[in-house]
Formats: C-alpha cells, sequence, structure tokens
C-alpha cells in the first residue's frame, strides 16, 4: 500500500538514482493528496486497488497523536463532567448558587476552539452528569429512570455546547454565549409533551443578587443574567492567561480583560437596584394544613382515607385551639394536592369527613382530591375545590399540566408493553383549560398544583387574570427528604418576586411554607411531620413589569442565540471556501488529528480570536 507521494524515482539506466522534485499543482486539478503508482514508491508491490482513492495509510507517529488526541479529549471531558456536577450543586438543596456562573464560565472555556461536532461532546459530557446529580431524587422510581431522564435532557447541552463552540469564533462571543444558555432552557422547557423546565440557572438562583431580575423579566432574564456574567468571567480568564506572555501585555489586552471583569460585576449587582413590589393592598389571615402520610416513597398513601384523615384532624385540632382562644380563626385554610385520597363527590363518607372538619373551623377551605372526569371515563382530573362550611364544595381549578409519564402516560398502549412499571399509572390525568383564580372566602387566590410552578405562563397568567396571591398544592411526599421538595420551593420564591405575590406552599407531608412577595420565607414545616402553619398573607393587585412584557424577552433572546449559531455556520463556511482557493498544495498536515480540514480551521480560527 502507497505511504505517500515519494520524492525518489526507480533507478537511472545508468544504475544511479535522482531526485525528482513533486509535481506542482496544475490549475482545476482537484486538491489533496494523489495516489502514487508503483513506480513511484520504488516498490514491486502494487498499491491496493480496493483503496478509496485519496487515502493515505497512517504513519508510524500517527496512532501516537491519535492516543494524545484522545488522552486531550478525555482530559476536557472529565472537566466537563466536573462542571456539570458543580452545576448541580447550585441547585437546592445545597444552594451553592455562585457555582452556577463558575460552571457556565468552565463550558465556555473548555468549548472555545473546539470545532461543533467538539463542542457538541463537550456539552453532553457536562450535561448528562449535571442532571444526574440534580434529579436524583428520582431515584425512588428507580435509577434507570434517573439515567434516562437525565440523557433525554442532555441532549439540549449538547446542543448548547455546539452552539457554544461555533459562536465563540465571533466577535461579542461571551453574549452569543449568554443567548445560546437561554435557547436551550428556551427549548427544553416546551420538548417534548410540554418540556421539562427543571434545571433552569435561575432557579439556582432564587436568593442571590440576581433575584430581583425576576420582577423585569423573569426568570429568563435571571438565567440570561447569570448565563451572561460566566461568559463574561470566562473572557476574563482567557485574557487573564494571555497577559502571561510579556508580548500579550498591551494597554488594549489589560482593558479588554478589565471590561470583562466590570461587565460581569455589573450583571450581578444590577439586581440589586431593581425595586421589588411587597406593599399590600389589604391581608388576609390564612391557615396552611400538613396533614402527612404514613411513609414516604411510590406507596405513600397507605389505605384508602388515612390522608384524608390526617388532614381532617389537623383541621379539627386546629377548630379546638380557635374554640379555646388558643389561635385566632383564620379567614382561610389551605389543603394540598391529594389530601383526599378518594374522590369526595364519589365516596360520601370522604364527603362527609371533609364537609365535617370544613364545618368544625368555619371557614373556606381550598380541598386539593382526585376527581373523575364527569364525561370521560376512566380520566381522573387532579383538582383543587373551594368548600365552603354552608355551601359545601363549589368552584374548582384542574391541574392544567400533568406530568408525562407520572401523571399519562404517551403512547400508552405501545410503552406499557415494554415498560411494565408504567402500569403503575393505571389512569391518564386529564388537562384543565383555565387559570386557577378562585374565591376563597375574603381572597382572590391563584391556585397552582405542584409542577405548574416550574413553568412561567401558568403562574403568570393566573396572576394576570386577577390572582392577588399564590397558591402552590403539592404532593412530595413520593420524594420526600430527596432534595425535591427544597427545589420546588425555590421555584415558590422566585415566582413571588417575578409577580409581586405571596406564595402559599402546601405540600402533604412538607416543605409548607407562607413566602413574602419579595421571596423571604416566613414560614415553613419540617418534612413528615403533621402541622399547621398560621400568619397573615399579603394581597396585592398591581402586576410587575415582569408580567406585563410576558415571553417577548424569552423569546428574543432566544431568536438571537440560534441566529448567532447561523451566523458563525455562515461565516465559517465562507473562510472555508476562500482558504481552499487559495490553497496551492495538499494540506497534509495533521490530517490523522480525526478532524477534517475545515474543521482543523475553524477550531484555529476559534483559537485567535
Amino acid at each position: 500500500m502507497a505511504s505517500g507521494p515519494d520524492t525518489t524515482s526507480a533507478s537511472a539506466p545508468d544504475g544511479s538514482r535522482e531526485r525528482k522534485a513533486a509535481p506542482a499543482a496544475q490549475p482545476g486539478a482537484p486538491e489533496g493528496p494523489t495516489r502514487a503508482s508503483s513506480a513511484d514508491t520504488g516498490s514491486d508491490v502494487p498499491p491496493d486497488v480496493s483503496e478509496p482513492p485519496g487515502t493515505r495509510a497512517p504513519r508510524p507517529g500517527r496512532m501516537r497523536r491519535l492516543a494524545a488526541l484522545a488522552r486531550r479529549e478525555a482530559g476536557r471531558s472529565a472537566l466537563a463532567a466536573l462542571g456539570g456536577v458543580a452545576l448541580a450543586f447550585a441547585f437546592p438543596p445545597y444552594g451553592l448558587w455562585p457555582l452556577s456562573l463558575l460552571a457556565v464560565a468552565a463550558l465556555s472555556l473548555l468549548t472555545r476552539g473546539r470545532t461543533g461536532r467538539q463542542g457538541a461532546w463537550l456539552g453532553f459530557a457536562f450535561g448528562w452528569p449535571f442532571f444526574i446529580v440534580l434529579l436524583k431524587w428520582l431515584h425512588v422510581v428507580g435509577w434507570d429512570a434517573v439515567i434516562g431522564l437525565a440523557f433525554l435532557q442532555s441532549l439540549f447541552v449538547l446542543g448548547l455546547g455546539a452552539g457554544l463552540a461555533v459562536t465563540a469564533r465571533l466577535p461579542l462571543w461571551p453574549l452569543w454565549g449568554a443567548c445560546l444558555w437561554l435557547t436551550e432552557e428556551f427549548l427544553r422547557d416546551r420538548l417534548p409533551f410540554g418540556g421539562f423546565s427543571w434545571g433552569r440557572l435561575a432557579f439556582a438562583n432564587t436568593d442571590s443578587p440576581y433575584t430581583p431580575l425576576a420582577a423585569l423579566g423573569g426568570a429568563p432574564l435571571v438565567s440570561f443574567a447569570v448565563a451572561l456574567t460566566g461568559t463574561l468571567l470566562a473572557a476574563a480568564a482567557l485574557r487573564g492567561l494571555r497577559l502571561r506572555s510579556a508580548a500579550a501585555r498591551t494597554g488594549r489586552a489589560y482593558a479588554t480583560c478589565a471590561g470583562a471583569l466590570v461587565l460581569a460585576g455589573a450583571a450581578t449587582v444590577a439586581g440589586l437596584a431593581v425595586p421589588v413590589p411587597t406593599k399590600a393592598a389589604d391581608t388576609v389571615r390564612v391557615a396552611v394544613v400538613q396533614g402527612n402520610v404514613q411513609q414516604p416513597g411510590m406507596h405513600f398513601l397507605g389505605r384508602p382515607m388515612q390522608i384524608l384523615n390526617n388532614h381532617a384532624e389537623a383541621t379539627l385540632d386546629l377548630a379546638k385551639r380557635i374554640e379555646q382562644g388558643k389561635e385566632p380563626r383564620p379567614d382561610l385554610v389551605i389543603w394540598p394536592e391529594n389530601s383526599s385520597d378518594l374522590d369526595p363527590y364519589k365516596y360520601p363518607e370522604a364527603g362527609d369527613r371533609i364537609d365535617r372538619a370544613v364545618k368544625a373551623v368555619g371557614v373556606p377551605v381550598l380541598v386539593g382530591a382526585l376527581v373523575d372526569h364527569p364525561t370521560k371515563e376512566g380520566y381522573v382530573e387532579n383538582q383543587g375545590i373551594v368548600w365552603d362550611p354552608e355551601k359545601g364544595p363549589g368552584a374548582s381549578y384542574t391541574k392544567q399540566h400533568p406530568v408525562p409519564f407520572g401523571e399519562y402516560v404517551p403512547f400508552r398502549d405501545q410503552l406499557s408493553k415494554v415498560i411494565t412499571r408504567l402500569q403503575q399509572v393505571p389512569r391518564d390525568f386529564y388537562p384543565g383549560d383555565h387559570t386557577g383564580v378562585l374565591q376563597t372566602g375574603p381572597a382572590r387566590l391563584g391556585d397552582v398544583i405542584c409542577f405548574e410552578v416550574a413553568y412561567d405562563e401558568i403562574p403568570r397568567d393566573t396572576v394576570k387574570d386577577g390572582a392577588r396571591a399564590l397558591v402552590v398544592q403539592t404532593n412530595n411526599a413520593t420524594y420526600g427528604r430527596t432534595g425535591q421538595p427544597e427545589q420546588q420551593l425555590a421555584m415558590s420564591r422566585l415566582r413571588a418576586v417575578e409577580h409581586g405575590r405571596a406564595v402559599v406552599t402546601a405540600a402533604t407531608s412538607g416543605i409548607s411554607a407562607i413566602v413574602a412577595p419579595d421571596g423571604t420565607v416566613q414560614q415553613r414545616t419540617e418534612e413528615f411531620t403533621q402541622d399547621v402553619l398560621t400568619g397573615e398573607l399579603p394581597l396585592r393587585d398591581e402586576i410587575t413589569l415582569a408580567d406585563r412584557v410576558g415571553a417577548a424577552p424569552e423569546w428574543a433572546i432566544a431568536i438571537v442565540g440560534v441566529l448567532a449559531c447561523a451566523g458563525a455556520w455562515i461565516l465559517g463556511r465562507r473562510r472555508s471556501g476562500t482558504g481552499a482557493r487559495t490553497r496551492t498544495a495538499p494540506d497534509t498536515a495533521g490530517a490523522g488529528d480525526g478532524t477534517d480540514r475545515q474543521d482543523r480551521q475553524a477550531q484555529a480560527e476559534g483559537q485567535h480570536q
């Protein structure tokens, strides 16, 4: 097999060997290495006719270079995985929010100077460990569920990594990188099956200087500010490393490094200048009942009526303390999601038990219950029901965003035959078609059920429809003591700032809490205890700028990220074409590094920026 163009000819007639120069490239001739004949090689062995034209056998040292490349990428992959784990520790229950900045900076540096394919791999190496650690609370269902969901979510970060790599070749690359972080969150929030919002940068920063920005642009603006700070820190670090060279120590280089640091600091403290409206128009006194469950995990329900009895007994005990003068009577009482484990309309014993507790406390109670759909047989609705002490059950809200594979099974007939665990979801939840604004006694509350707090549009639409405070009815018993309740409470805190509304989180087993409009947790319960929180709840009518502008800023920033990727790709193609037209000799340098010439050129351009 020929090993490449040979510069020695066959023996001359006089028995000597003469040096023959390589032929010059002819105009219009195809570019790249050409096959040598057996005469060119000075060998009697004929060329391998099965070898595709233009290929060359690896030189002895090339395998060593490939091995070196593998080792180099393994190191980057390990660093990317470490960065993903660090990002997970920025979220509750750890709450080390500065790690979110460092993780963004790390991924920006690791993907800089890489090709799009290499950036995609690094994004995946970052994303999969991140989601495994973040979503480990799902292990109560099975570690395969954790790994599988983490894998699917990491595919979005794979695209983020590719985008970061290609846009790093553009001027102002920290800005485009920050936009791409929001693009990734935008897509993951919506795809597939309505999306999965866990792991947004904003939810790691519900107690940081970035939090007040939610009042201006919601969770997307918080995520963007965090990402921009991280990419600017990466730019400053990159310039700082170059300043180690005496030749690079110019006034412009120092100004660039200092400018990136100043902008990163400005993005960090900008939120401190944002006023967070908290002044209440009036207040109501609420009681939040956490009745508790018998055991954590998948089988928290126990025997029928058990959870309902727990909440009824806690409410009856509250009524007793009120009669004894130990506790002022509240204006309303809030029970959590699934606080009635039987349909109170279908089972008279459940309805009677609720009615007795409500009459005893003497004020309306917001009850959580699973209710059979009135017209669609086999479907169930996850509802919050206003139960009046005189009129009984009245207005209700049905959860609009059921959780796929948890509250309904897509492609049930096909998947349940393969994944038998899906049979534990015997009936599909039917989604509601309106927001949860409910008049509960003197208060016009906005009901949001469980995971709905993670999606921007549901709390926003509820507030814009007239909710003066938000209630998050949730049942975290399956995921107790895993960190999931802390992550969900963080979302409630961000929503309070975003909408300027007090938020009540009512959970069967914890964490129940009362959150002020500025995101401060005023009261909270411990997990797996029976408890009742009572306090004054501020009611507000004024809406924030974030509610007025809605999703427009998120759409705009996400589109800018996509356009930046498209622009970088087009620019790379043009540069590659220019380089191909001006090249007059085969480019064989580094042909064994596993990338084609266009990718190597793009990589060099990225490193030169």
